[in-house]
């Protein structure tokens, strides 16, 4: 071994076996699984040139390979079909998803629908998007059920929502699906869909317009925020259908209860009393109105007073009766009136009015009185009763003289009341007051009391 330039030369032998080969015609070469030596006279190598001589061969024969393999062909794409629970995986050079699908046996009904990576795609778009998948919706069968009726359909729509909307539903947010519209559609499936209806509702002096599926007026008003409290009510009622017209009013009710005081009248009695004179009174206990407090309930619809009902009365004083002592004393009295000297035994003021044979106050003409008599003056007429009771007793009249009751008045009532009679030759008329004497004898009959 020697040195070049300070470096330690290897020998020919020790290159060989340390790099496996040797550069130029002094390289070993392997021939039939031996090493074969070559000579170059008057040549030594660095090891350094050796080296690159060797990295150079390795890397033409790894381009060689990589070329090698770029020459080969590429598998066809893999392709994943998705149908319900059936999943198989194809490698086809095919780009139509129709002809992918054929290859595997798959058929696309009408109603079906595919879907390429979870987005609908035609079946005759070409492929550009790998890896795929390849998804068929089969169209399951639906009944709709409506207000109006049933209908058959057959979707590939996701959703319930979906299929209505297929079926040319207009969905509006208060509509009534069952199931919600957000639920998967499976074969088969029936859904129930209301439509909603708009309602102008008045309420509170406001109106409300809303949108409702509900199937009576007091579902609706609840829907809207707008329920029936307590003795509220609609019109039309709340368990009624949702009206044609889509107009509901909601009447507000509210009750009060009120305590009031309500008097009780006392009564009053007649005694007869010796000790008084005829024609007074004399009050021998005054009497005292009672008392009952009433329970009254007090309705009112939308602030306004409607009624009033007295639901309780309790008497908390009752009332004290008055008790009266009407004159039967009889006392024979003398008066000069009109320059006559009289005896009597009553005096009554009545109201006088005047009547002859024809001023009867009818068409015809009479002149025979109650008791038969000829009317005439000097027959007087008082009310039945007084006439059955008095019949034939002589009065005095200031302004008309002497009198006696003969006749019948029968609308002489409401008052102390006398009707004078006259013929038809000397009738007078008489619309006033006047006090009518009772003249001696005292009658055995006497009406105490005149009422």
């Amino acid at each position: 071994m020697g040195t070049m330039d300070g470096h330690e030369i290897p020998s020919k032998r020790t290159l060989c076996h340390s790099r496996g080969s040797c550069p130029g015609r002094d390289g070993l070469r392997k021939r039939r699984g031996r090493l074969h030596r070559t000579k170059r006279v008057g040549a030594t190598f660095h090891p350094l040139i050796y080296n690159a001589c060797m990295n150079m061969k390795r890397g033409l024969v790894l381009g060689f390979a990589f070329f090698l393999a770029a020459c080969q062909p590429a598998p066809p794409p893999v392709v994943r079909i998705i149908d319900n629970d059936n999943v198989i995986t194809l490698q086809t050079d095919e780009i139509v998803p129709s002809t992918i699908l054929s290859q595997a046996g798959f058929t696309l009904n009408p109603k079906d629908r595919l879907l390429l990576n979870g987005l609908p795609v035609s079946e005759s778009q070409p492929i550009t998007i790998y890896p795929t998948i390849l998804q068929i919706r089969r169209a399951a069968n639906v009944l709709i059920i409506t207000p109006e009726g049933q209908q058959a359909i057959q979707t590939s729509a996701f959703t319930v929502g979906e299929a209505l909307a297929q079926a040319g539903m207009d969905i509006r947010e208060n509509d009534e699906i069952e199931p919600p519209a957000d639920s998967p559609i499976t074969n088969p499936t029936t859904i129930k869909y209301i439509p909603s209806r708009e309602l102008t509702i008045n309420v509170d002096g406001k109106v409300v317009r809303v949108q409702s599926s509900a199937q009576t007026i007091g579902e609706a008003l609840a829907e809207a925020g707008i329920p029936l409290l307590g003795l509220d009510y609609s019109l039309p009622s709340g368990d009624e259908a949702l009206p044609s017209n889509g107009q509901i009013k909601v009447v507000r009710v509210s009750e009060s209860v009120l305590l009031a005081q309500k008097p009780i009248p006392f009564e009053s009695e007649l005694i007869a009393s010796a000790d008084v004179p005829l024609d007074q009174t004399q009050i021998l206990s005054p009497g005292e109105n009672g008392l009952n407090v009433q329970r009254i309930r007090i309705r009112y619809e939308d602030g306004q007073e409607v009624s009033r009902l007295t639901e309780d009365e309790t008497m908390v004083r009752p009332p004290k009766t008055r008790t009266l002592a009407y004159g039967t004393k009889v006392e024979i009295k003398t008066a000069v009136v009109d320059g006559v000297e009289i005896k009597y035994w009553r005096a009554v003021q009545m109201y006088a009015t005047s009547y002859s044979p024809c001023r009867l106050g009818t068409d015809n003409c009479g002149s025979t009185t109650a008791s038969g008599k000829p009317l005439k003056k000097g027959s007087v007429a008082l009310r039945t009763s007084w006439y059955l009771s008095m019949k034939g007793q002589p009065l005095f009249i200031p302004g008309y003289g002497y009198g006696s009751v003969d006749d019948a008045c029968g609308g002489c009532v409401g008052r102390p009341w006398i009707d004078l009679g006259y013929s038809d030759s000397d009738y007078e008329a008489w619309h006033w007051w006047v006090t009518v004497y009772f003249l001696t004898p005292v009658p055995q009959n006497i009406i105490y009391v005149l009422e």
